[in-house]
């Protein structure tokens, strides 16, 4: 089927052409006619399976020509991030219209943002932060919204959205076309969509919280301690040339960016305390390839569209196991491949049973390769041969720890200066932390 034949103009059907597209995904498939009809919708499918271009392009159609200066169509997302995704794919898809399309989200000066409004937009792309203090400065007009998208619902009520959603519905008409789209349903997800959707044409092409069928899972337990060095090797010794790694924690993103960058890979943070500029610099060169690593929070587990993502490395398990859903639906997108690595530590098990449950499945779990520790250089104080005698060191400076029966040792290269260490060190006990829920892996944007 082609996108022509559900009804497409040829004006969007040549844009999608141009931008590598022959034939609709099934999310697409579904969502485009019903919404070309006029229908509400309650979507669900696998992230990375055409769902912006399955809302955005029929309501390019159903707008047709610019009208007034007041959006027409308000699309409501969790991040910054997603914003400036679903904005560009509007602007590309309308390349050929002469559709007006304005993103707003917060983490930046608004007063552009009011100058951009003024000279008048069709389609409108929000965070809803930004969008309330738009509204409250009286600069923006949405009484004339005739489509309501909540993109990434679920991820909006996990960020706490929920009140300020209530609050712009009441700033709209209420004779409007409401979509939502979710990766994953929940009973708070169906209970707002009982509130806002009326009839609603009900799509889900994938079981609900199903991952992406083509992404490769893969589970490595390792002590957390040594999680940044099984990290290193894999990176290094796979030639890996793009990895978007998640963490738990702001800081930790931080730190693990600078030990990567210790080990000379290309790395950078992307999380809620950096500045837009930063986070569009990080992301730009990732998707330039002159960026190796990415490290990025929760903040970045829904939005972030890169094309032909080979790796995606959970550093620490989410909290949510819903979240593991969303991270690794970063690779395998629009059908193609990819693989989703894991590395778990002890403290880490009950995690990793809450997101085998949500999937109705376990995950497997590799051996975990020897790899190298760099050893810490010597203090002023110390000598260079204290910390081991020479024959227990495999060169001068480096230390050498007891491996289990039979573990295979890879001879260090010249000066390097490192050590191998199995996952688990026969003989002694991993340190335990208690995982704290409560500190966050994302925070709330816009």
């Amino acid at each position: 089927m082609s996108f022509a034949a559900l009804g497409l103009v040829p004006e969007l059907s040549r844009a999608v052409a141009e931008n590598g597209y022959s034939a609709p995904t099934p999310i697409q498939s579904q969502a485009i006619p019903a919404i070309l009809d006029g229908r509400d919708v309650l979507a669900g499918a696998q992230t990375g399976t055409g769902k912006t271009a399955a809302f955005v392009l029929p309501i390019l159609q159903r707008l047709g020509a610019p009208a007034g200066r007041a959006p027409r169509a308000l699309v409501l997302t969790p991040t910054r991030e997603l914003a400036a995704q679903v904005a560009e794919s509007a602007r590309k898809y309308g390349q050929y219209t002469s559709l007006r399309t304005q993103v707003v989200f917060g983490g930046v000066n608004i007063n552009p943002q009011i100058e951009a409004l003024a000279s008048g937009c069709d389609v409108l792309v929000a965070t809803p932060g930004r969008l309330l203090d738009l509204a409250q400065q009286r600069v923006l007009d949405l009484r004339q919204v005739s489509c309501l998208v909540l993109d990434e619902a679920d991820r909006m009520l996990d960020m706490g959205f929920i009140h300020d959603i209530r609050r712009i519905i009441k700033l709209l008409p209420p004779q409007r076309q409401n979509l939502m789209f979710s990766a994953t349903y929940s009973e708070e997800i169906r209970e707002l969509a009982g509130r806002i959707l009326h009839h609603p044409a009900s799509i889900e092409v994938a079981p609900r919280n199903a991952t992406a069928d083509r992404v490769e899972q893969q589970v490595f337990r390792v002590s957390k301690e040594d999680k940044r060095h099984l990290l290193a090797h894999l990176i290094q010794a796979g030639n890996w040339h793009q990895v978007l790694v998640f963490t738990r924690t702001k800081h930790g993103a931080n730190r693990l960016a600078q030990q990567l960058e210790a080990r000379g890979i290309a790395t950078a943070a992307i999380h809620g305390n950096k500045s837009q500029g930063a986070r569009v610099r990080a992301l730009s060169g990732f998707k330039a390839n002159t960026v190796t690593a990415l490290i990025a929070t929760e903040v970045a587990a829904r939005g972030l569209d890169i094309k032909d993502l080979p790796h995606v490395v959970n550093y620490e398990l989410p909290n949510v196991p819903q979240d593991y859903v969303h991270r690794i639906g970063r690779t395998a997108r629009a059908g193609g491949a990819g693989c989703a690595i894991s590395l778990v530590s002890p403290d880490e098990a009950p995690f990793l049973r809450d997101i085998e449950r949500l999937l109705r499945k376990a995950l497997p779990v590799a051996p975990t390769p020897a790899f190298t520790v760099p050893s810490a250089p010597p203090s002023t104080s110390q000598a260079p041969h204290s910390r081991a005698p020479h024959s227990q060191a495999p060169h001068q400076g480096a230390r050498q720890r007891q491996h289990p029966p039979g573990q295979q040792r890879n001879s260090s290269p010249p000066h390097s200066h490192s050590h191998q260490r199995p996952a688990y060190r026969s003989g002694s006990k991993p340190q335990q932390r208690r995982a704290q829920p409560g500190r966050g892996g994302f925070s709330r944007m816009g």
